[in-house]
């Protein structure tokens, strides 16, 4: 996936990098607004239950 992602980008090095990392950016923002915040309700991550 990557690598068609890298050969799909602009030619020039500098555009590839600089549209590679805003990919990363939109990616991880989409996640951490619209997708964890649906999943949090389902994943109870602060209840931890410790049995001695």
């Amino acid at each position: 996936m990557y690598g068609w992602l890298w050969r799909k980008l602009p030619t020039p090095l500098g555009k590839r990098l600089l549209t590679a990392a805003v990919l990363a950016a939109i990616a991880a923002a989409v996640l951490w607004y619209a997708v964890f915040p649906l999943l949090e309700p389902a994943v109870t991550l602060d209840e931890v239950t410790v049995r001695r």
